[in-house]
């Protein structure tokens, strides 16, 4: 019990550490919004993309689940598209600190 608590609180400070700095960057007004900055960058990297690996990863396997109920209801591509290809193109298909 004593080795997951620990994990668990390392875990957490290693979060911290890492979200602290790149929400400053999200908190302030930019006078150029256009402008990509490095704390974004490194938010995205560091934090968005492995969470939409993760929503990928979920995505896929909840279609590949309903496949068969959406084959019989017709709608495999909007259930595709939801599941799948909106989350991939989100972690892959867009500049790096672009939301």
């Amino acid at each position: 019990m004593n080795g997951i608590l620990k994990r668990v609180i390392v875990l957490l400070t290693v979060l911290a550490l890492v979200a602290v700095p790149c929400t400053t960057c999200f908190a302030q007004e930019l006078e150029q919004d256009d402008d990509i900055v490095a704390g974004k960058m490194a938010g995205d990297a560091l934090v968005v993309r492995p969470l939409g690996l993760c929503a990928t990863l979920i995505g896929g396997a909840v279609f590949l689940v309903s496949l068969p109920f959406s084959a019989l209801g017709g709608n495999t591509k909007p259930a595709y598209e939801a599941l799948l290809m909106d989350p991939f193109n989100f972690t892959f298909n867009r500049p790096l600190g672009d939301f």
